[in-house]
Order: structure tokens, then sequence, then C-alpha cells
């Protein structure tokens, strides 16, 4: 525990200085200065927020969608999240005959709703600081990768021993790198159903050409219901509608699940990233060409890929900002600078590792499109590739104990596994997934000596791409759903006996992705020992509280309603308006606003929704929140812990806060509930879900 108190040590004096920097863990939050905390407007005593001997308080109304975030709102298992959050469920059950990706959804009746086949959902429940087990597991003297492996076979223990409870999910997350162990207990859920989401032209409004902009006009929200044992869940938390929403300067905090943030990263490491995200602009940009030249006129593979252009388009855009942030702020050479002020010899290690995944980067950073991993089950990678790799490497980790498998395919996820590549049947388009396979296997064949992969040259060098892949596909029944199931379930041999060409491709593909997981040991034991250093140091130098990376735990940030300058003479107020929306309108996509908008528009000056102070109903708003990826969905609550948005982007602007946190520019982008609750009541005449939100 002694580790974890470095980060909130001289709390009372320095947080004036940070005030909407950080990602407080529900633990840390018990720890902040309280008259801080009330000054800044929270309303409710900190234990309100979480009790951690119950495992109880608002906190336990943050739900993990498994990559999004959301928040109950009802007595009845509602909750809030964005409508991209939940659009793969819209895509599970849309056809050519009744597209309800464009057209949205609203459940009049309980057994209207839709149940998803793979979605899940956590809740928490208890968090324990399992550090010293955990270091405690490694042998003295042990090299880097048995580090690594000791870690991981003490964190599988403790997860195991953990998830004896009914209905749990646990997971051991490693706080910068190893400062700190903690023990994540969930309440898992896996009857989850759709309730509503708007058009596609509302939830979507804008499209990419707003997507992490500002003004943004975008209805990014979606409503879902748990079910448990075929009844709606009753949470015993919950956040209440705010039916008067927020204004400028307004306390808000936002509650959710940050995937990943790179803070404690060396310069030298931020430099790999850099070279990662420069790699993911330029191949996700091939990639979404091919998705739409492929299904070009076909309803049917529009909607196969929907799913996957879009996550294609938020992460190249998403890059794109990332670079520019680089560039802009200077990130790299001022954290060089910062550097050379704090002497630790954990710095030249750390360096010594970011130089080696530099020079496999070409190499891992393809391979790491074609396996499944813990984060992930749904990759962006060609799917015929996700599969075989997916079904091979099933079959010889389940050869293993458990406990030395590589978790995605432990006995307590296997089942997740399968069920995706099921799900993922309808996501298949075989034009794109041809054009998407070529593309990789181009780039496999151009990568220099070295880095190259010797399962795709065994196959593909010297041949025709294309006419090669026509053979695959024409001579293996991994493709048939039905037969791909099958071969899921068989052991190596009998796969192996079945000689199908791209079956035999994933074993050559997995074993190499064993060799890199191997290396990855040896450069992650090192950072276990070297990172702890690193922060300590780091955390010294600041001589204030640091909240840790991001990591995919629960979080809240504490912030403000708040405009910024984004450059020289322009300011952006932070909310906007129906109006705005009514002015962007072309008539066109991705400003065609839907006609029931347009005709429910004429009278929206009358209702409860109107903001007084705006005259209009407000669409979204600014805060200074500290967010980043999987916060999607994430609650944004009042002091009062009543929901006022959702979160659902960040200003481009501030994209790149994943690396430093950004006063001036640092802003969330938040869906205001008003305008949800507009639409509600104006447009789709859903009085029964008002009523259960408690505005009726």
């Amino acid at each position: 525990m002694k580790n974890f108190l470095l980060v909130v040590v001289l709390v009372s004096a320095a947080l004036s200085m940070t005030a909407a920097e950080g990602k407080w863990t529900p633990q840390q939050v018990l720890e902040l200065d309280r008259a801080w905390l009330k000054e800044e407007g929270l309303e409710l005593p900190p234990e309100r927020l979480w009790d951690p001997r119950s495992g109880t308080g608002l906190f336990s109304a943050t739900i993990s969608t498994g990559g999004c975030s959301g928040g109950f709102v009802s007595a009845e298992g509602l909750f809030v999240t964005n409508h991209h959050c939940l659009f793969g469920v819209l895509q599970e059950h849309a056809t050519p005959q009744n597209d309800l990706i464009a057209k949205g959804f609203v459940a009049r009746a309980r057994g209207e709703e839709l149940r998803s086949k793979t979605l899940r959902v956590t809740m928490p429940r208890r968090f324990t600081d399992v550090t010293t087990d955990v270091l405690a597991a490694v042998p003295k003297n042990a090299t880097d990768a048995q580090r690594s492996r000791a870690i991981e076979r003490k964190s599988a223990a403790i997860v195991a021993s953990c998830e004896k409870q009914a209905r749990t999910r646990c997971r051991v997350a490693a706080h910068d790198g190893g400062l700190q162990y903690v023990l994540q207990e969930m309440t898992e859920f896996d009857d989850v159903r759709l309730v509503y989401a708007p058009p596609r032209a509302v939830g979507e409004f804008g499209g990419e050409v707003d997507n992490w902009m500002w003004p943004r006009h975008t209805g990014d929200f979606a409503i879902g219901r748990v079910y448990f044992n075929g009844a709606p869940y009753k949470p015993d938390f919950f956040f209440p509608i705010a039916k008067e929403g927020v204004k400028p300067d307004d306390f808000v905090m936002v509650l959710g699940y940050p995937g990943v943030t790179y803070r404690a990263l060396t310069a030298a490491e931020m430099e790999e990233r850099r070279i990662w995200f420069e790699r993911r602009a330029n191949v996700y940009r091939e990639w979404i060409s091919l998705m739409e030249r492929t299904t070009a006129g076909s309803p049917e593979g529009a909607i196969a890929v929907a799913d996957l252009s879009k996550t294609l388009a938020n992460r190249q855009k998403n890059a794109e900002g990332q670079l520019a942030g680089f560039a802009r702020w200077s990130t790299i050479s001022k954290q060089r600078a910062l550097e050379a002020q704090i002497k630790t010899p954990a710095l030249a290690g750390l360096q010594t590792v970011a130089n080696e995944k530099i020079a496999a980067f070409d190499h891992d950073f393809l391979l790491d499109h074609v396996r499944m991993t813990g984060n992930s089950l749904a990759l962006t990678g060609p799917k015929s590739l996700i599969w075989a790799v997916a079904v091979a490497r099933a079959a010889t980790e389940r050869a293993k104990a458990d406990t030395e498998r590589d978790d995605v395919f432990a006995a307590r996820n296997i089942t997740r596994v399968r069920d995706r590549i099921e799900r993922e049947q309808k996501s298949f388009y075989a034009p794109a997934d041809k054009a998407h396979l070529a593309s990789f296997v181009k780039m496999a064949l151009a990568l220099p000596q070295g880095q190259r992969i010797a399962a795709i040259d065994r196959v593909f060098a010297n041949t025709d791409v294309n006419a090669r892949i026509d053979q695959l596909y024409a001579n293996s029944k991994l493709l048939n759903l039905s037969d791909r199931l099958a071969m899921f379930d068989m052991t190596a041999a009998q796969l192996q006996a079945r000689r199908d060409p791209l079956v035999d491709l994933g074993f050559a593909l997995s074993t190499e992705i064993s060799a890199m997981n191997e290396r990855r040991d040896g450069w992650e034991g090192a950072i276990s020992r070297l990172r702890p250093e690193w922060r300590r140091a780091a955390i010294a130098h600041a001589g204030r509280p640091i909240a840790p990376d991001a990591n995919s735990t629960l979080r809240v940030s504490f912030a403000h309603v708040k405009g910024y300058q984004p450059r020289d003479g322009v300011w952006f107020n932070p909310q906007t308006t129906l109006d705005g929306v009514l002015e962007k309108h072309t008539n066109a996509e991705p400003f065609d606003v839907p006609d029931a908008i347009l005709t429910a528009a004429a009278t929206r000056f009358d209702g409860p929704w109107r903001d007084p102070r705006l005259k209009d109903v407000p669409v979204a708003f600014l805060s200074d929140a500290d967010t980043t990826g999987g916060n999607s969905g994430s609650p944004t609550i009042n002091g009062r812990g009543e929901l006022v948005g959702v979160n659902f982007d960040r200003v481009w602007e501030n994209v790149s806060n994943d690396f430093a946190y950004l006063p001036l520019v640092g802003r969330n982008i938040n869906a205001d509930v008003r305008y949800m609750l507009w639409i509600l009541e104006r447009v789709e005449k859903a009085e029964g879900l008002l009523k259960e939100l408690g505005v009726r």
C-alpha cells in the first residue's frame, strides 16, 4: 500500500493547481481533501460515491460494456451509454429490409427489446490492493521474462480464486506498470437488451467531418436494459435525471472506464507510440477506402461492414489528432526536458525496451491485427485471418494447464471467444474481406528483412496474391459458420488432419504470435521492474498528486462546464443547441436532419427541455474533464449525483491529452441529456420510457 500512497500525498496543498487533471480511482477519491471537493461543487459526502466496506455507492451505478462505459438511470435496469457503443446491437439485428442502423429503434414494450448475442456488462463491487502478493510471487534473481510470467501466473491464480463467486468477473490491474496491483471484482450480466437508439442521422450527425470537433451537434446516446434471471435487474444505485441540466461553470463529474493513457511513459516510449499512431493513420485510411469500394451498391455489404468501418474511421482520425498534438505541443521534447531534471537509472532501461520495440515494430503491428486480445475480441484485421488464428490458438491453448494459457483462451474466457466468432458472421462480407486480406498480405510482403512474417511469405511470396486468396477461400470451410464453430471445439490434431488451408495458415501465424508474446514477456517484465522506480521519482519531483494512467479500471474526473480558445482570436462557447443542428442541415449526409426532427423542431420552444438562458433545446456541452477512449458512454453527473449528460468525445486539440493533460484545451464533449429527452418526447412519443426515467 505504500506505493499507492505516494500518489496521493500533498493532496490538500496541490489540488487547486490541477483541479481538472486526473482520472482518480475510487480508493483515491476517499483520500482527497473534502474541503476542496466541496469547494469545487461536490454536494455529496465522498462515501456516497464509494463505500469500500460494502462495495456500494454511486460508483456502482457506473457500468462497463467491455470497451465503453454507461450508467444505470432507473430502478429497473435501464442504462444510458453512447449510440456508437450499442451500434453493434443495431447491426446484429439490422437487415436490408429492416435497416435499424439507419432508422433507429425504440421498444414500446419490454417484450420488444432486442437482446445481444455477445454484449455483456459489469458493475463494480470491490477493489483490493494485492501488490504485496503479486510481487512476492516473483522468484529471486528471475529474468525479466520469468518475472513477467510469474506476475501473470499469480494474477491468474488470484483471478481464478475470485471468480469462484457466482456472476463474478475479476481482474488484477497493474497501475503505472507495476507501481500498484489492484484486484477489481465486478458483477457480470450477460442478458443485455437494446431499448432505444436514435436514427443514424442523429446518433452520427456530422459523421467523420465533425468527429473530434467542436461545435458538435451529435445525439450520441442510446439506452439499454440489463436483465437478471429473465427479469429487469434492480440496481441498488442509479443516476436520477437532472431535468434542469447544466450551465457554464457548473461542476460535473465524469465516471467510467478510460482505456489507456501514456503519461507514465518516457520520451523514448512516447516516440514508439508516435510511430504506432503514424502507422495506424496510414493503414486504416487504406482499409476504410477498401470497405467503401467493395460495398458500393450493396445494402447487405454496407450493413455487414458498418461496425468495422465506423471503428476504423474513428481510430484513424484519432491517430491523426494524436500526431497533430505531438507536433503542436512538442510533447516528446518536453518529456525529455523533464527527464533531464529527474535522475534515475530506470530511464536507461526503459530506453532499451523502447528501442527494441521500435526495431520489431512493423512486424508486430501487423500480427496484432489478427490476434484476439483481452481488450478487444473484435479486431480490425481481416476476419478470415482472425478466425483462422482464433481456431488454431484455441486448440493449442486448450491443451495447456489453465494457468499457463493465454488469458484470452483461458477457461473463463473461451465461451466469449466462441460467441464472438459466431457473432462476427453477421459482419462478414466476402468481397470486403478478400480485399482486406489482400491489403494485409501485401503490407506483410513489403516488410524489411528481419521483420518478415514467415507464415505469410510461405503462402503468398512469388504468387498472384488475389488469385491465391481466391484459392484459400474456395478450399476452406472456415468461412462457413457451422463448420467454424465445429472447428473451434476440435483438438490441434483434428484440425490439422482436415488440411484446411486457412486453418493451416492460422496455425503458422499462431506460432509466430507465440514467439512475439515470448519476446513481449521480457519487455513487460523489464517494465514492471523499471516503471515503479521511474514513477516514484516523477511523483516526488512533481510534489503533487498524480493519478495512475488509465487502464480500463473505474475512474472519476472532476470538472466544470467550460468553453475554450483553440487558437488565437477564436473562442468556443461550451454549449450547442437545436438551432445549430438546423443550421448545419444540408439534406445530404452527414448533415441530413431526419424529417421527424425537423417537424418536432417547429414547436421546440414549449416544454421542459428548453433552457431558459439559451432559449432553445441544448444539444451538447463541453467540460474540462480528463477523459480518453473507454470513457465513451460515461455518465456525466452534477454535484448531487444526477445525470446531466453522456460523454462521447474530446475536442480535436485535446486528442493528444493521452500523453499530457492540457488545461487550455483539455475539453470533453457530452451529449446533453435534455436533447435525448426532447427526442424521446417530441419525436418518439416514448411516454413509457420518460415515465421510467422519472421525468413524467
